[in-house]
């Protein structure tokens, strides 16, 4: 069982940065990504990234502002999220998928795995 450790939420302004964290407890992850989820609403894609050869995927309403990146070494993904605004505000989980099948990176039913979700709130 693949375990995912998110960090790095917290409270910022409009127009402020954060930068999360996830590391799992094993090496070789075929495809990993950042999920969020706002209270009422159904679990969305932010971005996705295959650790291996660092191809990055992003939804579209974050292409521009947040930037996904891996640290092999450490089994670590980050989110790089800047320009932050109040509809960014959700529960950001981190995804795996372990077992290498063309899937799409953007979406829910593609991972296997799901960390336990950190709180990001942008206070307009």
């Amino acid at each position: 069982q693949v375990q995912l450790v998110e960090s790095g939420g917290g409270s910022v302004q409009t127009g402020g940065s954060l930068r999360l964290s996830c590391t799992a407890n094993r090496f070789n992850l075929y495809l990993m990504g950042w999920f969020r989820q706002a209270p009422g609403k159904e679990r969305e894609a932010v971005a996705a990234i295959q650790p291996g050869p660092g191809y990055a995927f992003y939804a579209d309403s974050v292409k521009g502002r947040f930037t996904i990146s891996r640290d092999l070494d450490k089994n670590t993904i980050f989110l790089q999220m800047n320009n932050l605004t109040p509809e960014d505000t959700a529960v950001y989980y981190c995804a795996s998928r372990g077992r290498m099948k063309r899937v799409e990176a953007l979406s829910v039913s593609s991972y296997d795995n799901w960390g336990q979700g950190t709180q990001v709130t942008v206070a307009s």
